[in-house]
């Protein structure tokens, strides 16, 4: 019956609330941005590809990649992925949206510490919003909350602080995120700027709008899982209190 707590069911609301509403500014900020058009006349790729060069990066591929903001950067294979909006896009949201992959390429270049950190924790992340939930209330069953009341931690007390500790993994790889995005839209706009890929006015002012949303999507997600940790703790009785 945990799944209709109303306590989890207003977390979950609310992290729909804040996952859709920042999914809808990116939209929009998007379609925005593709409305001012570069006066260089670049495309998202050209623009990619200066910035590489600048970085003296020369051993990343920039490929079109299908699905719409779906643009990403492989540091496993060195590959920059732009979708088709922004791989041929001559406007300001292609310009802000490969400068930001480029970003990434420059922090894996770099040696950035946290996108090696985060790269790190994605098999652990993965497996632990997967089973993390489904371990805690293992052990919530096992009676960890009232283990943890009576300061008798049985077996279910440590199942539950496994499964607490595998949720964790999850919830830190997006605490993580932040600042790796933030930091890639950093350095997109500083090149953007210092190399003359966009006019101070209508074309910066567009893509500082379509990268400061993109950032609150992972402030959004880092959000939810904080929630969701603190809500599974406190049902495992490790914050303290006990759940009937």
């Amino acid at each position: 019956m945990l799944f209709f707590d109303p306590i989890y069911l207003i977390i979950m609301v609310v992290g729909m609330v804040l996952s859709g509403g920042a999914a809808l500014l990116v939209r929009t900020q998007f379609a925005r941005g593709r409305r001012v058009p570069l006066a260089n006349g670049m495309s998202g790729r050209d623009i990619a590809a200066a910035i590489l060069r600048d970085a003296d990066i020369v051993d990343v591929s920039i490929v079109e990649h299908q699905g719409m903001l779906s643009d990403h950067y492989n540091p496993a294979t060195k590959t920059l992925a732009l979708s088709a909006e922004v791989y041929h896009g001559t406007d300001a949201a292609a310009a802000g949206v490969a400068a930001h992959e480029v970003g990434h390429a420059v922090q894996h270049a770099r040696g950035y510490a946290p996108l090696w950190m985060r790269s790190l924790l994605v098999p652990v992340a993965n497996i632990g919003s997967m089973l993390g939930p489904y371990v805690i209330i293992a052990g919530i069953f096992m009676g960890a909350a009232k283990q943890a009341t009576h300061g008798i931690h049985g077996a279910g007390y440590w199942v539950a602080v496994g499964g607490v500790a595998l949720f964790a993994m999850a919830a830190l790889f997006t605490l993580v995120t932040v600042p790796v995005e933030f930091d890639a839209s950093s350095r997109a706009r500083e090149r953007l700027s210092a190399l003359g890929l966009i006019r101070p006015g209508a074309e910066t002012a567009a893509v500082r709008g379509v990268l400061t949303a993109a950032g609150l999507t992972y402030v959004a997600a880092a959000a939810n899982s904080l929630m969701l940790l603190a809500y599974w703790a406190w049902q495992a009785g490790l914050l303290g209190g006990r759940r009937n």
